[in-house]
């Protein structure tokens, strides 16, 4: 079973590979589309398009920050080595200035070091290919962890949202039970005002079926009720289903708001209208927290 997940989250993984440790983090907030920005060092600056296309295979939708550093335990990785001549040729040119201009020779190992080019600084060829797997190794783990906590989260958005659907259904309920009282009511107000107005005279039954049957006809809200039925069926059979649900719902959410308003724009009934305000109220609920949604 696929369960939706949140955008919002948080992973971490730390790992040690020949000599260097890989600490790799992931945040990640709401957002429309999917908005990637990786932060790693500049010498692996390489692998920053694997590392992207590894987080575009492991999520759909949010802005996500990817930070990494990268550490080496020991310095074998740099060689340096002092320049002999290029410091004999300093120090023969210091003495030269001694004699000639009769300057101090105040000559230390801290002032030749700060020369250019007294020492020599190499570093052995990176395996990029080697090390591009390694970090993607860490990177993986660190999706898991960031992936298990925005699973954990959409569990809980999950079972708010088929609460609150349930909420919904049994308030549709109850409209279209009261529903349906309305045009009850209304006929025999109807009646009782004419027998009022006509008194002995004879009533027309026919009219007053027909005057109900039109009162009937533009309070009724069976066919909204219905779509708004069968919405909710949509919303938990995408939960259901799981995955990237988050635009889908949204929509599907816009869908419901419509119908809720219409059925709203027919209740004559203060009591059913106040039911409708609940229905919009548990809606607006959801779709609040269908911004959270994957």
């Amino acid at each position: 079973m696929t369960l939706i997940k949140s955008m919002t989250g948080y992973g971490r993984a730390v790992e040690t590979i020949d000599g260097r440790e890989f600490t790799v983090e992931l945040r990640s907030v709401n957002n429309r589309y999917l908005d990637c920005n990786i932060k790693l060092p500049r010498s692996f600056s390489f692998a920053e398009d694997a590392v992207k296309q590894a987080v575009k295979q492991a999520v759909s939708r949010g802005k996500i920050d990817v930070f990494i550093t990268v550490k080496s335990e020991s310095c074998e990785d740099t060689t340096i080595t002092l320049n002999k001549t290029v410091v004999a040729g300093y120090l023969a040119a210091m003495e030269q200035m001694t004699e000639q201009f009769g300057v101090k020779n105040d000559i230390s190992v801290t002032t030749l070091s700060r020369l250019p080019e007294v020492f020599s600084v190499e570093k052995p060829e990176m395996d990029e290919e080697k090390l591009m797997k390694d970090l993607l190794s860490v990177v993986a783990k660190a999706l898991d962890s960031y992936n298990a906590m925005r699973t954990t989260e959409g569990a809980a958005l999950d079972a708010d949202l088929r609460s609150r659907g349930c909420t919904i259904l049994e308030l549709v309920s109850q409209v279209e039970q009261g529903n349906g009282q309305t045009v009850a009511d209304y006929r025999a107000r109807l009646e009782a005002k004419i027998r009022e107005v006509l008194e002995n005279t004879n009533i027309d039954e026919s009219r007053i079926l027909t005057e109900a049957a039109i009162f009937a006809d533009k309070v009724a809200v069976d066919e909204e009720t219905v779509r708004l039925r069968s919405h909710l069926d949509q919303m938990n059979a995408m939960l259901a289903t799981g995955g990237a649900v988050g635009r889908k719902l949204d929509f599907l959410l816009q869908e419901m708001n419509r119908e809720a308003n219409t059925i709203g724009s027919k209740c004559t009934d203060v009591k059913l209208a106040r039911i409708v305000v609940d229905i919009k109220a548990e809606l607006e609920k959801i779709r609040e927290q269908t911004q959270n949604i994957e």
